[in-house]
């Protein structure tokens, strides 16, 4: 997790009174990230990583003994490595703030994204939640939800109808997939 952590804090929300689902650690690589408050605010432990040790068997062999179900990437945009992948296949999902397969890869993510599909001129734009493999932004999609861009859009104002969908449409899917899948 890099950033500000407001799809934690909805998805911790959202579960709060299931008794079925706990959510047992916030893997976060940035110190100055605010979603290490929200996290401690929400009673949920927070695990500081290094990219070095993200990307050892050690790492994965601990998220492995943690015995999880599904792990969720919200803001967090390293390469999740092939034996972190191959231990949870289909059980790793992201959310990514465009129509994938357009706009996604390596340094799209956030604010360059909106602002490229405003600069593109495109007549929408969405979310897309998906399964992580080995290539950034190009598994399976589980689910993709649209906005229409007005003629004056702006990439802030983007932003904030592309939020307003990752609040509604990630918890419940992370919960169809826990769940229905």
């Amino acid at each position: 997790m890099s950033g500000n952590g407001t799809n934690l804090q909805r998805i911790a929300e959202y579960f709060a009174n299931n008794p079925d689902v706990e959510i047992v650690n916030v893997v976060c690589n940035n110190p100055q990230a605010y979603a290490i408050e929200r996290a401690k605010n929400l009673g949920i432990p927070v695990r500081m990583v290094g990219k070095t040790e993200f990307n050892t068997p050690e790492f994965t062999q601990e998220m492995a003994d943690l015995n999880l179900d599904l792990i969720v990437l919200a803001g967090f945009l390293w390469k999740v490595p092939a034996s972190l992948i191959q231990a949870y296949p289909r059980k790793i999902v992201n959310i990514h703030p465009a129509l994938l397969p357009n706009y996604g890869g390596k340094g799209f993510y956030g604010e360059h994204v909106h602002e490229a599909v405003v600069a593109a001129k495109e007549p929408f734009s969405g979310i897309t939640i998906h399964y992580v493999n080995e290539v950034y932004d190009s598994g399976e999609i589980i689910l993709q939800a649209y906005v229409t861009l007005s003629e004056d859009e702006t990439p802030d104002s983007l932003a904030a109808k592309i939020h307003k969908l990752e609040q509604a449409y990630f918890p419940v899917t992370i919960q169809q997939l826990l769940f229905w899948s």
